[in-house]
């Protein structure tokens, strides 16, 4: 007879809480394989391989859109590699732009930081005056 796991015994086996699993079911991305004679939730190997797979493409920075294509649609039917290529360079393009705006940032600060060390011989911050100023 295939495992059978409560809520809880699924969010064990795969190491994430039971809101996870819960918020996953309102998603659309897992449900329930049965009900047992408490009402309890069951699931099964199925289950706890498809939680895994779900947990292991967001950590590759999918969203959960993407999981859904990912899993394919509700006959089964997996995307193309087509499909998967395009998700792929949508977050590849995501990346990069984040990587660029956080490179900005960063040369912001260090400009922030050289000002602030050569202006703090005179007592003031110019960090805190800039920020005072756009604040106004």
């Amino acid at each position: 007879m295939p495992q059978r796991y409560t809520i809880g015994q699924l969010a064990r086996a795969a190491e994430v809480p039971t809101s996870t699993v819960r918020f996953y079911e309102r998603a659309g991305l897992l449900a329930p394989m049965d009900r047992s004679e408490g009402n309890y939730r069951l699931y099964t190997d199925a289950s706890l391989r498809r939680l895994r797979f779900i947990r292991a493409a967001q950590a590759t920075g999918f969203t959960l859109g993407d999981v859904k294509t990912l899993l394919g649609s509700r006959e089964g039917n997996p995307p193309s590699c087509d499909e998967v290529q395009a998700l792929i360079q949508q977050r590849l393009a995501e990346i990069d732009k984040r990587l660029r705006d956080l490179r900005h940032v960063q040369q912001v600060l260090k400009v922030s930081l050289q000002k602030c060390k050569s202006m703090a011989q005179r007592g003031c911050c110019h960090v805190l005056e800039t920020l005072h100023r756009s604040s106004s």
